[in-house]
């Protein structure tokens, strides 16, 4: 029965993934491509500078754990600690976003170059929102599996794990990150949705929505830490994964019904 449990959380964790992965990015090359340049060696084959990218932001977090390391072990009810540590983190992820959209832009100007060099259309409004998206994915998978599928090794034994301060929920539902790991996937997918549009147009209301909602979320992991904590700050996790997938619908759709009425007026 464990090894069906563990199946499930994998799958509670990753399932949204695989959707979005077999129903859109699997359809177009680049989207594939774009989204391995997040997950592991980078998009080396349309541009040098992608290069291992999602090793560099890895490895980045190995250099702040190694900082962080010094502090350890952080003392009980120290959450002031906690609160620095995910501070740092999400500043870091958040530079790394900027940065991979920069890159992303010298790619898109390569493709368009290339596409005037052979008569081809270029790269449409659609397609570039696709693109953000698997890059998005690819952020979202990357934490998932670096903070998630770790921890579910244990799942697949002859009993479930709680622990006392999450008595309520199995530990690799809530506190074992499977639930959580959901959360931060559709954030960081359908955030880079969101921020590249707030790049291109320099519009500052959503260039500030994307790491606040990030923080917020990471912040509202440490209501875990409380007894009983994981019944409201999992479900409150989930809520800003749904108010960011909210969001990122209607900026899309704004966006898209702007250049449609671009197009109209121009013919």
């Amino acid at each position: 029965m464990t090894v069906v449990a563990g199946l499930g959380y994998a799958l509670i964790a990753l399932g949204p993934a695989f959707s979005l992965f077999g129903g859109v990015v699997a359809r177009k090359p680049f989207l594939v491509l774009t989204l391995l340049s997040r997950i592991w060696y980078g998009m080396n084959v349309l541009n040098s500078d992608l290069k291992n990218f999602t090793l560099f932001w890895l490895i980045s977090l190995i250099v702040l754990s190694g900082i962080w390391r010094g502090f350890l072990p952080i003392k009980s009810g120290a959450f002031w600690a906690y609160a620095i540590l995910i501070l740092t983190s999400v500043a870091l992820q958040e530079g790394t976003r900027l940065v991979f959209w920069r890159l992303y832009k010298k790619m898109e100007e390569m493709l368009d170059a290339f596409a005037d060099r052979i008569s081809k259309p270029r790269l449409s409004l659609a397609d570039k929102m696709l693109i953000s998206l698997a890059g998005g994915l690819g952020h979202g998978v990357a934490h998932a599996v670096f903070f998630c599928l770790s921890l579910l090794t244990p799942a697949f034994g002859r009993a479930t794990f709680y622990v006392e301060r999450c008595s309520k929920m199995p530990f690799f539902l809530a506190s074992g990150k499977s639930l959580i790991a959901l959360g931060f996937l559709v954030i960081h997918t359908f955030s880079m949705i969101i921020a590249f549009n707030a790049y291109d147009e320099r519009k500052k209301s959503d260039q500030i929505f994307v790491p606040v909602v990030h923080l917020a979320a990471s912040v509202m992991t440490l209501v875990n830490l409380v007894p009983g904590g994981c019944l409201i700050g999992t479900p409150l996790l989930l809520v800003m994964a749904a108010l960011t997938l909210q969001h990122c619908w209607q900026v899309a759709c704004r966006r898209l019904a702007e250049h449609h009425h671009r197009q109209l007026n121009s013919n």
